[in-house]
């Protein structure tokens, strides 16, 4: 039997505790379901979406649930948000450092494979919990396109400023004196470097929006398309802006080594970026009604359609009675499988005492 296609769901917030899950997030419901693993998971769904398809290969149809995200608190996600926001600033800024230090050995590659890797792990470990922003240009776009409620945007962005600033003067107590190359400042003229950032923030936001807001994107592949997104755009303008591409990753390390050459391009190149790759992406997306017509077609090659049941209008109403459906089938599935293996052994005598097969 071929895969089954998933019906696609209307874009989601971008952060825990709303309806809708976020894609940076993945809620286990398989936990704690124990013995009455079964039971306790059809009764804690909201609904159910069910298909009447017949079965092919011995595998029953597939039933769709959807469980309510967990509550988050707003004191979790900002402490998620500061933590990884810090991480990534200390991880980018100190491979800027070290790469000075020691006259250019960690190489562009490594000054990108150290932001990209971080930023991956940062949406893996706390994509669930806060949304990992970790970038007020993105915490502003989101809010200005309604994934994000606009009184937590302060209180975001004062966790990672605050991030920012920790971050950089622990480096700089590790690393006094050598501390200006961890400062982003642009090596050619103004109007490049706004240019570029503002590019690679687009590019940036463009997929960052595609994981974070629409189901019908590789969600759970959000930390690796983005980390490879910032990689990509360190490659393009590392040497000339230091592909900041985030206000904070600019902002930090500039007050801790009283360096501001500049520093309005780091400012505000990447919230506009920013801002116009998540509309853009909006923009240009699969409308919602052709996402539907498309999972018809696809589903309609995929399976084999079968007699509707007499009683399958409550099967979606009823969780007990699509257990009951479910497990006669799985009963019925299992005799059709003796039945056929007895079949198959009675066969060698039955040719042994057949004269016309002598």
């Amino acid at each position: 039997m071929d895969n089954a296609e998933v019906p696609s769901v209307p874009s989601t917030p971008v952060t825990p505790g709303t309806q809708g899950a976020p894609l940076f997030g993945g809620l286990k419901g398989e936990r704690g379901t124990g013995v009455h693993g079964r039971k306790s998971l059809l009764r804690s769904c909201k609904c159910f979406s069910v298909e009447e398809w017949a079965m092919e290969e011995g595998r029953l149809p597939p039933v769709s649930c959807s469980l309510p995200p967990p509550p988050v608190s707003l004191a979790r996600k900002v402490g998620a948000e500061f933590i990884g926001t810090l991480i990534l600033i200390f991880a980018g800024t100190a491979t800027a450092i070290v790469n000075q230090k020691t006259q250019g050995s960690e190489t562009l590659i490594g000054l990108a494979a150290s932001s990209g890797l971080a930023v991956m792990i940062i949406i893996l470990a706390t994509g669930h919990i806060s949304g990992a922003h970790l970038n007020p240009s993105i915490t502003i776009a989101f809010a200005a396109l309604k994934h994000f409620p606009w009184k937590h945007v302060p209180v975001y962005i004062g966790a990672q400023v605050l991030a920012s600033l920790c971050a950089a003067f622990a480096l700089k107590g590790i690393f006094h004196p050598v501390m200006g190359g961890g400062v982003t400042v642009p090596s050619g003229g103004y109007g490049q470097a706004f240019a570029l950032e503002f590019i690679t923030s687009f590019i940036l936001m463009f997929v960052v929006t595609a994981v974070a807001t629409d189901t019908r994107a590789v969600g759970e592949l959000a930390g690796i398309a983005v980390g490879a997104t910032v990689m990509l755009n360190i490659f393009i303008a590392g040497e000339t802006t230091g592909a900041s591409m985030n206000p904070v990753r600019t902002l930090g390390p500039a007050i801790a080594v009283n360096n501001y050459k500049a520093i309005w391009i780091y400012l505000t190149a990447p919230i506009l970026g920013a801002l116009c790759g998540a509309g853009t992406y909006s923009a240009v997306k699969l409308p919602e009604e052709d996402g539907d017509s498309n999972e018809k077609t696809s589903a309609a090659r995929s399976f084999r359609r079968a007699d509707v049941p007499t009683n399958s209008s409550n099967l979606s109403k009823d969780p007990q009675n699509l257990l009951t459906w479910a497990l006669g089938n799985m009963n019925n599935l299992e005799l059709q499988r003796e039945r056929d293996s007895q079949r198959d052994l009675s066969s060698p005598a039955e040719k042994d005492g057949d004269p016309r097969l002598g």
